[in-house]
């Protein structure tokens, strides 16, 4: 039986639609933010013993809400903090609040010298998010350089620290989003970053905007000059695709990616081509080669390019929402509804699959039922 707790200082009917990147969703039903551990264990312990439903809300730029909105409690976990420390003579451990914003995190640990984060630049959210999904752009994912999760376990209240290696890490996937989905409430995040480090500078897109810019990105410094360098890069590929949040870019009302990248092993990618060729296309699929655990020969193919070569271009509209103008894996509010843009990636996923037989995965997760 659960057990009952006090009521700690809750809003209600607050709207979420302000609180996220893409501006959609009706109100909660209740509201609160936890800026300590001891909130959150205290609005934890509401929500069980009530049995009311919980969604924990960070940055808002990877959750769609329902348009009738959010029937139990939505939690912001606002617990801040930065702190770094030496381990050993080339490497520091970061250790980030779950409330930090993330972008501010990379910009200081780039400031600092320290390599592992820099081509995740300008990827809005807040750093208790990042390991949920494995974020990852331009050739970096937070997988390898997640040191230790700091939680919460939800039901007992208990403190948990995950080691990394434990975390699961792999394309856009962590534990926390399998099955230890809903078990906790991150806390903090400890990286291990190195010191004085060499600026990832591997993927292609980087490489060229580098060398546009005047800068070989094999010479790059070590330190913090190379570093911004880089991270200077990705935010300006970043800007050039609305994906940074910018509330006066239209184009930047989104949830960022709404699908994820398919990995296909190298049958299903033979089979991908033959669907390709026999619908007209010429040349080869794009794919990026990658090391998924147990798929030999794997590769990951550009949901962007399956998107528009099953005909659904940049800038379409459907009511009030749409493809962004300048990317086609971003799904833009344009005064719509959450019911019409769910209504356009199921035609997106259902045009894609029964051109090419591949399943798109959807990225953001929606919360209140789909209306």
């Amino acid at each position: 039986m659960a057990r009952k707790a006090a009521r700690p200082p809750l809003q209600e009917n607050v709207p979420l639609a302000p609180m996220t990147t893409i501006g959609l969703g009706g109100p909660a039903r209740w509201f609160a933010e936890a800026r300590s551990l001891d909130e959150l264990c205290a609005y934890l312990a509401w929500a069980d013993g009530e049995g009311v439903p919980l969604h924990i809300l960070g940055g808002g730029s990877n959750v769609v809400f329902a348009d009738a909105g959010f029937p139990g409690l939505v939690l912001k976990v606002a617990i801040r903090g930065l702190f770094f420390r030496k381990d050993g003579p080339d490497h520091v451990l970061a250790v980030a609040g779950a409330g930090e914003p993330w972008d501010g995190f990379v910009a200081e640990c780039v400031r600092r010298g320290l390599g592992g984060l820099e081509c995740l630049s300008g990827i809005p959210g807040l750093a208790g998010a990042t390991p949920i999904q494995n974020v990852g752009a331009y050739g970096q994912e937070v997988g390898p350089a997640v040191y230790r999760v700091r939680a919460i376990e939800r039901r007992s209240l208990q403190q948990a620290e995950i080691e990394g290696r434990d975390c699961g890490f792999r394309y856009r996937f962590s534990r926390f989003k399998g099955e230890d989905r809903d078990r906790h409430a991150i806390t903090a995040v400890v990286f291990r970053l190195r010191a004085g480090a060499a600026p990832c500078a591997a993927y292609e897109e980087v490489k060229r905007h580098l060398v546009k810019a005047g800068k070989d990105p094999a010479a790059l410094p070590v330190g913090p000059a190379g570093l911004e360098a880089v991270r200077a890069a990705v935010l300006e590929i970043r800007k050039r695709k609305s994906m940074l949040a910018d509330p006066a870019d239209p184009d930047a009302r989104s949830v960022g990616s709404f699908f994820e990248n398919p990995i296909l092993d190298a049958s299903a990618y033979a089979a991908l081509e033959a669907r390709w060729r026999e619908g007209g296309g010429s040349g080869t699929v794009p794919y990026h080669e990658t090391a998924e655990p147990g798929r030999s020969g794997a590769r990951k193919i550009p949901a962007a390019w399956l998107i528009e070569q099953a005909g659904f271009k940049k800038g379409l509209r459907r009511g009030g929402v749409g493809i962004s103008s300048k990317h086609a894996l971003a799904l833009v509010n344009a005064g719509g509804t959450s019911r019409e843009l769910l209504g356009l990636a199921e035609e997106i996923r259902s045009g894609v699959k029964g051109r090419f037989g591949v399943e798109l995965e959807r990225e953001p997760v929606v919360a209140g039922g789909t209306d």
